[in-house]
């Protein structure tokens, strides 16, 4: 098995590199589903988390209304470790669970937003960081999500740097041009780098690599 932890900032299109390893084969363990999952309505985490913020962050049918739980952390440290602490345990929990049952011969990637700010690189093979200039996710973000300039910079500016992420990067990924190109650029990268690394470490455990991969 090989574990890849794929990672980069808001608007850089970390998604459609993490759909194209779907396709082409990869077992995708998404974080920011999991943190959705873990805070569904009726669990143990959803509960907490109203224990800690109040009924405030409920939307009137009971479910986690996540727009006032951003209002309520973006821009609060203490309420975002707060949050953190309830929510990323469980996270890691849920994908620990999802790497056991992958495959031996998987490549299992993490979809983790953020591993730099959070200090997880250490627990992956191969850390991939997709990054694009800061102009660029300024127009996606105001384009594709409606967001003001304001807003996207403050989102942006609010976790790591560039600098930061090309430190724990094993592989960079360039966006700054189209989605073409970049699921390009990730079909080289299983080619060339993770489907052959994955089956190096399979023989050097004995296994037989994956068939026709």
């Amino acid at each position: 098995m090989l574990t890849v932890g794929l990672t980069g900032g808001i608007g850089s299109g970390k998604s459609t590199a993490s759909a194209e390893l779907a396709r082409l084969g990869a077992v995708v363990v998404d974080a920011d589903q999991l943190a959705r999952a873990v805070v569904a309505p009726g669990t143990p985490g959803l509960a907490a988390v109203v224990a800690e913020f109040g009924d405030s962050v409920l939307a009137p049918d009971g479910s986690l209304d996540r727009a006032a739980l951003a209002a309520r952390v973006f821009g609060d440290p203490d309420a975002l470790a707060r949050l953190g602490a309830i929510t990323h345990p469980l996270v890691a929990e849920e994908s620990r669970r999802l790497q056991a049952a992958a495959p031996a011969d998987a490549v299992v990637v993490h979809d983790v937003p953020l591993i730099v700010e959070n200090g997880l690189a250490d627990r992956y093979d191969l850390v991939v960081v997709v990054g694009a200039d800061e102009a660029t996710r300024v127009q996606r973000l105001t384009a594709h999500r409606g967001m003001s300039e304001e807003d996207a910079r403050a989102r942006i500016r609010a976790q790591a740097d560039d600098a930061a992420r090309r430190a724990v990067a094993d592989v960079w990924l360039d966006n700054s041009g189209t989605p073409e190109e970049l699921r390009d650029a990730v079909g080289r990268l299983w080619r060339e780098r993770l489907v052959p690394e994955r089956d190096r470490r399979a023989r050097s455990t004995g296994a037989s690599p994956a068939a026709g991969v």
